[in-house]
């Protein structure tokens, strides 16, 4: 828990993040705060290589992955921890990797270096595609 505030921090640590966010979405009985400007592109219930399920999470100033527990006895699903999230010119990468098993992989950067992550999502080049175009337009604000 100590260890994704820190990553947390790091990847949040900017001025253009100084608004308070005052918008209030909701996934899966989660509720999450938005910036008054910020906007949500995709959102999708995926798995990271190391980590295990949860929700990945694309605005246009931010992407973000939350890791999520269920039971399948009631079909519940509740939200364990945020493992990461960065502004996207903290997006040092993105790509499809694997061979056979195809998975997203995302590098951002941090204050201690670079944090590389791997989701298998649906559609890795909506996913691929929807990111680059989000950085782009991140920086031209």
């Amino acid at each position: 828990m100590e260890a994704s505030r820190k990553l947390w921090d790091d990847c949040m640590s900017s001025d253009k993040f100084v608004a308070e966010p005052v918008t209030i979405i909701t996934h899966g009985g989660r509720e999450d705060k938005m910036l008054p400007n910020e906007k949500r592109i995709m959102q999708e219930d995926c798995s990271e290589e190391g980590t295990g399920p949860g929700v990945l999470t694309l605005t246009n100033m931010r992407i973000a992955f939350d890791k999520t527990e269920g039971r399948i006895a009631d079909f519940s699903k509740r939200f364990v921890d945020s493992i990461f999230e960065a502004r996207l010119d903290r997006v040092a990468e993105v790509s499809r990797q694997g061979r056979f098993i195809k998975t997203l992989g995302i590098k951002i950067r941090t204050d201690s270096g670079e944090k590389a992550f791997k989701f298998g999502v649906f559609n890795i080049g909506k996913w691929e595609k929807a990111i680059r175009k989000a950085m782009a337009d991140y920086k031209d604000q």
